[in-house]
């Protein structure tokens, strides 16, 4: 199913964030002049803000909702969150 790969990207960040490799991911989880979760919650301004624009102009929606996505679940990740929290609270909006 498709919505197997959630889990499979949450996977390779929390990978990225505990084995550190010269990745981008792994560069906005570490330390260095700005503090790492600065600089993803930075991230996900500037990726809500371009989903406001793709949405208003009616084009790149799809592609600027999954940066989004990407980066909020990579905020999860860096915060140690497990992604069966995340999953458990969308069953309970479910219902």
């Amino acid at each position: 199913m498709k919505d197997k790969i959630i889990r499979e990207v949450y996977t390779v960040l929390e990978d990225r964030r505990d084995n550190p490799i010269d990745s981008y991911t792994s560069k906005l989880m570490s330390n260095d002049e700005k503090q790492a979760e600065d600089k993803i919650l930075e991230k996900i301004g500037e990726e809500a803000a371009e989903v406001i624009i793709a949405s208003k102009n009616d084009e790149n929606l799809v592609s600027e909702s999954a940066d989004l996505i990407f980066h909020t679940l990579l905020l999860l990740a860096y915060k140690g969150i497990d992604i069966d929290d995340l999953f458990d609270e969308f069953e309970r909006r479910v219902k």
